[in-house]
């Protein structure tokens, strides 16, 4: 797993070593989303599946890796739609010609949807798509055509020296055959040498520029994004796609979604057969089951065989899975923090008051205390710690100093056929077997036999204990002094093997040493119909509230505002605005109005509603969550009506509409 920390490495051989080679490495994101409205959906063939609205903004992400002397280069493009049609390569690798020369070619340039069934139509250019995309809608391609060529321009500007990572790891409760009995028709040999009926490994690739700076990650894992069924109307980038979300969220803090440098993608992968509906198909109008070879209900028939994911609908679902995804990616160690266990001592040597091993839940004295000393910890920690309950965030707090080392020293030593672990903690048992076994299988994997492995414990520096993941979720002493979260061990194991290799392979002197540690000076603190003229009601002009926000919501509700509404589709024919939709807060200090969300945020949802003769409505939706600070917030739309004069060009205006303000509470 990947680690937050910073770790130094020292490798010394007697006699006889980098983790990865220098590249220059580029990463870009841009927005693809194209129309959102009157268009059919991509992905299901469903001719009543038109788009009516956003959940989520569509974005193509590429990265660029080259050698040092620019021998080669590759570029990889994820992108959030169906998949990616010929005419749609076509016309990206003729911009990138016209721009970069022979740069980037057809050789070198690879373009990967995503698989999203919740994405624009209308790209294609044969007549099977043709048909089932109503034709070739201008709008949609342009916007997928400029998005995936603007995303290799930023990744190509922002071109710089760094190292490549790749990781692997099993993703579970996420996904499941959906065809099991032809998965079944395989040979019983071939069969047998799995453990599963879907690939659930996860492959990660992460980017780091020479200063330890993260600037992306690709992965790529086997899952259908058909969290979102047929039925859904709103354009979205599905379950992968909010893993995105998350990841980027987290990594460019502090921003809107799809603004930052760092960039998150979840590729596709061998996901013919694989759902994310994961409790499978049932009757959706008797409720059984109908997982059979025909997956067919006896009361009507395949239509109403439908599965279902784990949540209480399709958009949670889709969360659900996506979390689950971005979770896995992510599996990085912690800020530093001592769990409730930690006071409580061990069998050879008790803590005090009242503290147990085993503790899995907070006390409210003891969180009193700490907060009026240290502050509360963060969400942020408390949920890379689960189920650790923190009694000392001390990744946290930097009064008068730093409380936990944020630089860690790794060190490995070889002796002949020892290897000498020097080790900055105390490990378990079985974390001290694991780190030992996969030192030694990583020096037979580059050809060196008979290591004999041992572990140097409590060296250079002190970083507490560290458990297996297993043993971190029942937070017993050792567990909860595991200080930087469950995924510590494989961290480290994933450090270890990169230096076991280096020597292995004899590439030691390019292993880069990273940086110091500080020295602390402890003195100091410091297809489609053409889209009418709009037309507002009597008496009304667009953007003016038709129902409005109530006054006071609670976290966990739902505040929306419905709107005289103009045509999404005129936005598409402009970049005047970036969103349809923002949630604002009003601050105090300032008297300013400061956005919080916008259409590209999974908590917000922008529906439109067709009328008679030019006639719309647009209603937008924020799903309060819980983290919402209280305060006084208000909804904004912005869109573009038409104006249609005789004999003359069509004219777009745009417009904008403002709630009134309500306030945010606390439950």
């Amino acid at each position: 797993m990947f680690t937050e920390l910073v770790f130094s490495f020292i490798l010394t051989q007697i006699p006889s070593a980098a983790v990865s080679k220098n590249y220059h490495i580029g990463v870009g994101r841009a927005d693809c989303t194209g129309p959102v409205a009157e268009v059919p959906l991509m992905g299901y063939a469903n001719p009543d599946q038109l788009a009516g609205g956003i959940l989520s903004r569509l974005y193509s992400r590429a990265f660029i890796v080259a050698e040092p002397d620019d021998s080669k280069r590759v570029v990889f493009v994820s992108a959030d739609i169906g998949m990616v049609s010929q005419r749609l390569r076509l016309e990206v690798i003729k911009q990138l010609k016209s721009k970069y020369g022979e740069l980037y070619r057809q050789d070198n340039v690879i373009l990967s949807g995503t698989h999203t069934h919740s994405g624009p139509a209308g790209y294609f250019q044969y007549t099977l798509f043709l048909l089932i995309g109503k034709g070739l809608i201008k709008p949609s391609l342009n916007a997928l055509v400029n998005g995936i060529v603007k995303s290799i321009d930023i990744a190509h500007e922002n071109m710089k020296e760094g190292r490549l990572f790749i990781n692997k790891g099993l993703v579970e409760n996420s996904q499941i055959n959906r065809s099991p009995y032809s998965y079944l028709q395989n040979p019983e040999s071939e069969r047998n040498r799995y453990s599963s009926n879907t690939d659930k490994e996860m492959v990660v690739l992460k980017m780091v520029d020479v200063n330890g700076q993260e600037l992306g990650l690709l992965s790529w894992f086997a899952i259908h994004p058909v969290s979102l069924n047929n039925t859904n109307l709103l354009i979205s980038s599905d379950n992968v796609g909010y893993a995105s979300y998350l990841f980027e969220q987290e990594k460019n803090k502090g921003l809107l979604p799809g603004e930052g440098s760092f960039v998150a993608a979840f590729a596709s992968s061998n996901l013919g057969d694989v759902s994310p509906n994961i409790k499978g198909p049932h009757c959706i109008n008797t409720g059984e089951s109908c997982d059979n070879p025909h997956s067919s209900c006896p009361v009507g028939g395949a239509k109403m065989c439908m599965a279902a994911g784990p949540g209480s609908d399709m958009i949670n679902s889709s969360k659900i899975i996506g979390q689950n995804l971005y979770l896995k990616a992510k599996g990085k160690t912690c800020k530093p923090a001592l769990g409730y266990s930690f006071a409580a001592g061990t069998t050879d040597g008790v803590g005090f008051c009242d503290f147990t091993q085993g503790s899995l839940e907070g006390q409210p004295f003891w969180e009193t205390v700490r907060n009026l000393l240290f502050g509360e910890p963060s969400n942020e920690t408390k949920e890379c710690h689960k189920p650790k309950p923190i009694l000392l965030n001390t990744g946290e707090i930097s009064f008068p100093y730093a409380w936990h080392p944020e630089i860690v020293d790794v060190q490995l030593f070889t002796i002949g056929s020892l290897t000498i672990v020097a080790f900055p903690g105390e490990l378990t048992t079985m974390s001290g077997r694991r780190l030992r076994e996969a030192i030694k299988s990583e020096f037979e994997s580059h050809g060196t036999q008979g290591m004999n492995v041992v572990i140097a414990g409590l060296c250079n520096v002190y970083t507490h204990y560290i458990t297996t993941y297993e043993e971190y979720q029942v937070q017993r002493y050792e567990a909860a002094s595991t200080i930087y979260g469950p995924h510590t061990l494989s961290a480290y194991i994933q450090l270890f093997r990169g230096l076991a290799k280096a020597i292995a392979t004899n590439t030691v002197q390019d292993l880069p040493s990273g940086p110091e540690p500080p020295f602390i000076n402890v003195t100091n603190i410091t297809l489609l119909p053409v889209v009418l003229a709009d037309v507002a009601p009597v008496s009304k002009t667009f953007g003016d509230v038709l129902q409005e926000v109530q006054p006071q919501y609670r976290v966990g509700e739902v505040a929306e505002a419905t709107f005289v509404g103009a045509n999404p589709r005129n936005s598409a024919e402009t970049t005047t605005h970036k969103t349809f939709l923002t949630v604002e807060k009003y601050e105090n200090i300032s008297g300013n109005w400061h956005v919080m969300y916008n259409d590209a945020s999974w908590d917000t949802r922008f529906y439109w509603t067709k009328g008679f003769l030019g006639r719309s409505q647009a209603r937008v939706e924020w799903h309060i969550p819980s983290s919402t600070e209280p305060g006084l917030y208000r909804i904004q739309y912005f869109g573009h009506y038409k104006v249609q004069p005789i004999l003359k060009p069509a004219q777009f205006y745009a417009f904008n509409g403002t709630s009134s303000a309500f306030e945010v509470v606390k439950l």
